[in-house]
């Protein structure tokens, strides 16, 4: 009885790993794993948000409608519950991706009212949290870049014949994804406009000598 018991766990177990179950169980891991480090980085960010916030305060008090959409973006930011479950939720992906979007706005936008004070700009601590806020920029994309990547590989196995019967069994579904027009938005560095310069007149013509 042991011995038929030992070879059907054998028998079931060359059936999975045939049908996909391993490559399914490997591809649902990475998505975890970067998805844990895309939180992680958006978390890093939203951390430095509120120093960058004070020390703007401190030269451009007046800024406050700037001030104000980038504190609520991180409101949103920390009211959502960013748990390995979300990424099964579509819905709840959505918002969370949308809540993320808002704050990226949101600090470009402060970074371009940043341009027009020349005391801020030489301020040290600002200087500091600006190239901490770049890098963390870069961290995202690089995160979301391999997220995504993940994401894409996992849905084509549960997606494709014969893995697709055993992701319906197994309750492997398709995991929402970025979208194009978010990963545009966060590729596309924020524009500084210090508007057009006034034309300058025409000097009047020197008159010539006469003859």
């Amino acid at each position: 009885m042991r011995k038929l018991r030992s070879l059907l766990l054998v028998v079931i177990a060359l059936g999975l790993s045939g049908c996909g179950y391993n490559t399914l169980q490997s591809n649902d891991e990475q998505v975890k794993a970067s998805w844990s480090e895309v939180i992680n980085q958006y978390q890093r960010r939203a951390d430095l948000v509120p120093n960058l916030v004070n020390t703007v305060k401190g030269y451009a008090a007046h800024e406050r409608e700037v001030l104000t959409q980038v504190t609520e973006a991180r409101s949103r930011v920390g009211s959502i519950q960013a748990t390995p479950e979300l990424v099964d939720d579509p819905e709840a992906f959505a918002r969370f991706q949308a809540a993320q979007s808002q704050l990226t706005s949101a600090l470009s936008r402060l970074l371009v009212v940043a341009e027009n004070y020349p005391q801020l700009k030489a301020d040290a601590a600002f200087r500091d949290l600006q190239a901490q806020l770049e890098g963390t920029e870069n961290r995202i994309t690089v995160a979301r870049n391999r997220y995504i990547k993940a994401v894409q590989d996992y849905n084509v196995t549960v997606r494709s014949f014969p893995t697709n019967l055993t992701a319906m069994v197994f309750g492997f579904k398709v995991k929402p994804n970025f979208t194009v027009e978010d990963e545009r938005a966060i590729s596309t560095p924020p524009r500084v406009d210090f508007g057009t310069p006034p034309a300058q007149p025409t000097p009047p013509a020197k008159p010539q000598p006469g003859y």
